[in-house]
C-alpha cells in the first residue's frame, strides 16, 4: 500500500465522519424527546473523537491522540450523568 492511497482513505473517512456529525447535530436540534438528544450528543462526541484521530493519522501529530482520549473520557462521564438525570431526576444523591 502506498502513502497516497492511505491519505485518500483517511480523507474519505473524515468526510463521512463529518457527514455523521451533521446528522447527529440535526437529531440534537430536532429530537422530540430528551433521550434522543442525549443519544445525539453521545454520537457527536464519538464522531468528534474519530475526526481528531483521523486528523492525527493524516498529519502524524502524536499530541492529538491525548486530546481524543480526554474527549472520550469527558463524553462518557457526561453521557452517564445525563442518563442518570433522566432516570431519577437528580445526578448527585
Amino acid at each position: 500500500m502506498n502513502a497516497s492511497f492511505l491519505d485518500t482513505a483517511a480523507f474519505a473517512a473524515q468526510v463521512l465522519i463529518g457527514l455523521a456529525v451533521v446528522f447527529a447535530a440535526t437529531r440534537l436540534v430536532i429530537g422530540p424527546r430528551a433521550q434522543d438528544r442525549v443519544l445525539a450528543m453521545d454520537t457527536l462526541y464519538v464522531n468528534a473523537m474519530l475526526l481528531i484521530l483521523t486528523h492525527g493519522l493524516r498529519t502524524g501529530n502524536p499530541y492529538v491522540f491525548e486530546s481524543a482520549l480526554v474527549i472520550a473520557v469527558l463524553g462518557f462521564v457526561s453521557t452517564a450523568a445525563l442518563a442518570k438525570f433522566l432516570l431519577r431526576g437528580e445526578v448527585i444523591e
